[in-house]
């Protein structure tokens, strides 16, 4: 059943003296959308928030809308419990205790030591964003400011002291009658599907209920595999790449070897602008094998990026979520993501020395879709050159400088300049840390509960509406539901 607000009643009545426990699932975010992650549940009069994701999108709606918490006061939520670190999923964390949630965060080991940098570097860029909105209404003529911070640095550091952290399947009781486990969800470090045992004071009934976070392809190069849970009643189910498929499958490792080798026979540079959280992590890694078994000739490789060098200093703690080739690698050789020809740039000038150099080299750059970060200034000292190669290992947003590369533009405007095109431009997309529509089909089968009632979250309404098309006739004991924002479900 739908219906819109918010109760703290969780017994329904049947007849004389028959009650049957009822919990409500109100949707705050990533309904028909993939930003912006959060879902509060009611039972047992407390209110759990799943995930207290940022909305993204352009800077003015970015700041508007996450500014304020319209669906549910932040003071009257009991706990939150985050599925992984992206930014869509935790970003507005230290605005939720900002605004006076003072409950426990909990999460994995891996998610919180990633959030402690990542939640600090989105301040930063909320300032940059700032500045620069309030730099174009000054330009125009405006008076006085016309945006400011959600959250602070000091706000982000502030937020992390409610964090709790637990390992996979590391069961622990966090309200009355609710217990939290979370199965490993494969898709970036730390990331987790959340489990919610939930029991009636009252009658002793029993309910499970399955949040997927985002759910990871599989054999992928650095992590294990999302992990199937059983005996699910109630399930938020991904949605993101809904009636899509990844072109290519994981694993091409020889394909990102040999196209990185005859980019750089070109003669110059091969550019790679990459997520600094996992994807930087899952390039090191094959390069770090390519060189150990003669593969690459001794090119040196940089890693241009204060996030990813820290993040990658993280990756190394956490061998909890390495699956087995890793692990061994890890016990058995060496540092995984560490090699003779690495260099890690930290300081402004290092980073600026590069575009100065005379080797050929690799230069590996945030952000991955070069909207911001040091990319932009390599990809505008080289993107001119026909000797230079950029290389693209991950999804653009449409609307971004990095799908108007992929697209084949002539030209690109980067930091107010028009530059024109002549590297050569590849793209690889096994680097995907998202199941695809096959991917997710496959999730869905390998879960337990045939009788559950499904709820479609984080993904556009094509992509929900296609991954719906396809669930409904695996799934003809159960209920499949797509989620809409500001609504309320009883379970």
């Amino acid at each position: 059943m739908l219906i819109r607000g918010l109760s703290i009643f969780n017994l329904k009545t049947v007849g004389k003296g028959v009650s049957i426990m009822v919990m409500k699932i109100h949707f705050c975010g990533a309904a028909q959308t993939t930003t912006g992650s959060q879902h509060l549940l009611e039972v047992n009069g407390k209110r759990i928030l799943l995930d207290c994701g940022m909305y993204q999108g352009h800077r003015e709606d970015q700041l508007r809308i996450n500014r304020d918490f319209p669906y549910f006061d932040p003071k009257t939520v009991h706990c939150v419990v985050l599925s992984h670190a992206h930014i869509d999923h935790s970003g507005n964390l230290p605005n939720l205790v900002k605004k006076g949630f003072r409950g426990f965060i909990y999460t994995t080991y891996g998610t919180r030591d990633l959030c402690s940098v990542m939640l600090a570097d989105a301040a930063r860029i909320q300032a940059s964003d700032v500045k620069f909105l309030n730099k174009m209404h000054a330009r125009k003529g405006g008076i006085g400011t016309v945006a400011d911070v959600i959250y602070t640095e000091q706000d982000a550091e502030a937020c992390m002291r409610q964090f709790l952290t637990i390992g996979y399947h590391m069961p622990l009781p966090i309200a009355p009658g609710v217990t939290l486990s979370f199965y490993d969800a494969g898709h970036i470090l730390g990331a987790a599907q959340v489990v919610l045992d939930i029991d009636d004071e009252e009658d002793g009934q029993h309910k499970r209920l399955l949040f997927s976070g985002d759910i990871g392809r599989g054999n992928n190069e650095l992590l294990r595999d999302p992990e199937p849970v059983e005996d699910v009643d109630i399930m938020l189910m991904e949605s993101t790449y809904g009636g899509r498929f990844h072109e290519s499958g994981t694993r091409a490792d020889d394909t990102f070897i040999a196209t990185i080798k005859a980019a750089m026979k070109r003669g110059g540079n091969v550019y790679i602008p990459a997520f600094a959280v996992e994807r930087t992590q899952q390039l090191l890694y094959l390069l770090n094998r390519a060189y150990r078994d003669g593969k690459m000739p001794n090119y040196p490789v940089y890693v241009d990026s204060p996030m990813a060098v820290s993040a990658t200093e993280i990756f190394r703690i956490h061998p909890e979520c390495f699956n087995k080739e890793v692990y061994d690698f890890l016990f058995n050789e060496r540092d995984p993501f560490g090699f003779e020809q690495l260099h890690m740039v930290r300081t402004v000038s290092e980073s600026q020395r590069l575009n100065n150099m005379r080797e050929k080299a690799i230069i590996i750059s945030a952000s991955g879709m070069c909207e911001a970060g040091r990319i932009l200034h390599h990809l505008k000292n080289g993107i001119s050159r026909d000797n230079n190669s950029v290389l693209f290992v991950g999804y653009c947003a449409a609307n971004t400088l990095g799908r108007r590369i992929m697209d084949g533009a002539l030209e690109v405007r980067i930091l107010g300049d028009l530059y024109p095109v002549r590297a050569k431009v590849i793209s690889l997309d096994s680097f995907s840390g998202h199941a695809d529509h096959g991917e997710l089909i496959n999730y869905f089968g390998r879960t337990g509960g045939k009788k559950s009632k499904v709820y479609l979250v984080h993904g556009e309404k094509e992509c929900t509406a296609a991954l719906k098309a396809a669930l409904l006739p695996l799934h003809k004991n159960g209920e499949i539901h797509v989620a809409h924002i500001n609504t309320t479900v009883e379970c």
